[in-house]
């Protein structure tokens, strides 16, 4: 008998197709080197993003309103939940499906040929093995530590703070501080660079986060989890067959995949394709939005995110948010530049269309290096 759907990669994205797939009564197969491998990275998003259907026991913990701090301070008018990794994983209940513990070398819309040889057909593949590092890729990568609550005790949770007292000089590319309770008992402190094309590494993070922590008067004994993240931003190429971070899932200018992902999963699962016309004008434009980002020189960072945290928070969550609000997407991006000072409307623009930009605004913008 044909596999209705063959899966291949079990991160959240794959999971989640697999699972609503496996919902819907049709049969199932996954393919993946180690699909019992635990999720190391903490996974957040707006509450608002996710699926109904979504088990709410997989929340370990929410923020009513985060704050983001450019040089100034705002408070985000907006739920943010952070998922319990574990729980989540184990909500996506793949039993009933055929499991493949191997390895993808070569996908066609009905086959599959594994590093075994074997040779796989159903009537629909979907490669959702997430996407390789590549040097022409912008890349997100950040160095947390996982500490007891009671050491925080006072600290508000910041969706991202660009303060400088994380001992980086002034001209140096930027990172920020992410900072979100795991549950009652546990904080993440995570330094965090955006993007970057090469981003910063995990030793300058890791400098950078103990440097803010000790600013701050937060001991660090040594024994604390650690979290690395280092993943591409770009390089995702949306279509039918392709989902989460292989097809295009990633927002460009935040790095968030999961609840994009879990909100389209039975789409995919349907037959339909998660790529609606509106869909590719928002994927193109926050491209565009990345390319500006990477132009900016680091000290106007914090204040191009004060004049989008300043925006009104239904624009802000058009462009942090969901993949089919073109409208949306576009005005937020038109309010943003209207407000922003005129050198970086200037190179904002010649990011957005593509134009080169002088030897000397380069120099001073380490991210595009």
């Amino acid at each position: 008998m044909t596999l209705n759907v063959l899966v291949c990669g079990l991160g959240p994205a794959g999971r989640a197709l697999a699972h609503r797939c496996l919902i819907r009564g049709l049969s199932v197969a996954v393919v993946d080197p180690a699909p019992k491998r635990s999720w190391t990275a903490t996974y957040a998003a707006w509450a608002d993003e996710l699926p109904v259907w979504l088990d709410r026991r997989i929340i370990a913990a929410t923020v009513d309103r985060p704050i983001a701090r450019g040089i100034r301070t705002h408070h985000i008018d907006r739920r943010y939940a952070v998922l319990d990794t574990e729980r989540l994983r184990e909500s996506l209940d793949i039993a009933g499906a055929e499991v493949y513990t191997d390895r993808a070398i070569a996908l066609t819309r009905d086959g599959v040929t594994l590093a075994s040889g074997a040779v796989l057909r159903a009537e629909r593949v979907i490669d959702a093995r997430g996407l390789a590092r590549s040097p022409s890729r912008a890349e997100q990568t950040a160095y947390g530590i996982v500490v007891d609550a009671d050491r925080c005790a006072g600290m508000t949770s910041l969706f991202m703070d660009w303060c400088l007292d994380n001992g980086a000089p002034a001209e140096a590319p930027r990172s920020f501080l992410y900072a979100v309770p795991l549950g009652q008992d546990s904080m993440l402190l995570e330094e965090t660079c955006l993007a970057g094309r090469p981003a910063l590494g995990p030793t300058e993070l890791a400098d950078r986060l103990h440097q803010r922590l000790r600013a701050r008067g937060i001991p660090v004994g040594g024994s604390e989890r650690v979290e690395r993240v280092r993943f591409p931003v770009t390089g995702g190429r949306p279509g039918r067959f392709r989902f989460g971070a292989a097809g295009g899932f990633i927002h460009q200018a935040t790095g968030y995949s999961v609840a994009a992902a879990l909100t389209a999963a039975d789409t995919v699962a349907a037959g339909d394709s998660p790529w609606p016309p509106k869909s590719r004008v928002v994927h193109g434009l926050r491209e565009a939005g990345l390319r500006a980002l990477l132009t900016l020189p680091p000290a106007d960072l914090p204040i191009f995110f004060d004049a989008f945290f300043d925006l009104p928070p239904e624009l802000q969550r058009a462009y942090l948010s969901g993949r089919t609000d073109a409208t949306g997407t576009i005005s937020a991006m038109r309010t943003l530049f209207a407000r922003l000072p005129r050198p970086l409307q200037i190179r904002i623009a010649a990011a957005t269309l593509r134009l080169p930009v002088s030897e000397r605004g380069r120099r001073g913008s380490s991210m595009m290096e």
